[in-house]
């Protein structure tokens, strides 16, 4: 695993091993994410999606503590997946990267609690597994408009975003700030240093 450029986020492509049969990953190793991550990975909750092109889905978040982190990778298809650095007075505030995930290279994304994340599907069919530390407590999921001018995200302009009506009402980042809904840094500094 590799670090992203927001703080708290990884990356990690596998070898994959290719024969006449097919193919063959390890998708995710214990002991690798503890070197990387500095703390174990702590599984509640498995997802699964499958999009449509175009179907953008998040920037989705939760309260920290606990948070949410997640595990995140496309089984079929093509996706762009998106971390965002919504943590108030972190360093890379408003901050985000982009990592294409598909089911050629198999690569995934570790995002830690406190941040946001989004993606998009490239491809018709694209289905997006991911682990997450917590389950899901809809009193503690929030979101944040994915298209928010102020963010800048650069989305395919190929693509006409396909979101949900919740997706689509989500505040914009500055929005939520005022009314107190983005975690701190120091919340998720003080969360994941009682994981290592």
């Amino acid at each position: 695993m590799r670090p992203l450029g927001v703080e708290g986020a990884w990356v990690d492509t596998p070898t994959v091993f290719t024969d006449d049969r097919g193919r063959f990953h390890e998708w995710f190793k214990k002991g690798e994410f503890r070197d990387s991550a500095g703390h174990a990975f702590s599984l509640a909750q498995a997802n699964c999606s499958r999009s449509a092109r175009g179907t953008l889905r998040g920037i989705h978040y939760a309260t920290v503590p606990p948070g949410q982190a997640k595990y995140v990778t496309c089984v079929s298809g093509a996706v762009l997946d998106v971390v965002v650095d919504i943590r108030t007075g972190s360093p890379g505030f408003g901050t985000w990267e982009a990592v294409r995930l598909d089911d050629r290279t198999h690569t995934s994304v570790y995002l830690s609690e406190g941040l946001g994340h989004a993606f998009m599907a490239l491809e018709d069919d694209s289905t997006v597994v991911y682990l997450c530390s917590e389950g899901y407590a809809p009193e503690r999921e929030f979101g944040i408009d994915p298209l928010d001018p102020a963010l800048g995200i650069t989305w395919p302009k190929d693509l006409v975003p396909l979101l949900s009506a919740k997706d689509a009402a989500a505040p914009t980042l500055e929005e939520a700030g005022r009314k107190g809904l983005l975690p701190t840094y120091a919340e998720c500094a003080a969360y994941r240093s009682r994981l290592e």
